[in-house]
């Protein structure tokens, strides 16, 4: 399906969404750090997979994913978020 098959309405909402990727998965591991802190059994490893392919998207690199999942804490997650943000 291309961008044809879209009203101009709905190809303006494609774009800005793909323009704005990296604040959304930015927001959305944010909001995953909540979930590795509280989850508990099959939701926390779902919630640990889903930060993983958030950080993916955002563009860290691959060993830095794979120390936070060997780590499991929650907090270093949170201090890249900050990273990321700018915020530190």
């Amino acid at each position: 399906m291309g961008m044809q098959d879209y009203t101009a309405n709905q190809q303006k909402i494609i774009k800005r969404y793909y323009e704005n990727i990296d604040q959304i998965s930015l927001q959305r591991l944010a909001e995953l750090v909540g979930d590795l802190y509280l989850a508990t059994g099959k939701k926390l490893a779902k919630a640990w997979e889903a930060a993983a392919g958030c950080m993916q998207k955002l563009g860290v690199p691959q060993s830095r994913i794979d120390h936070l999942l060997a780590q499991k804490k929650p907090e270093m997650v949170a201090t890249l978020v900050k990273e990321l943000s700018g915020k530190e």
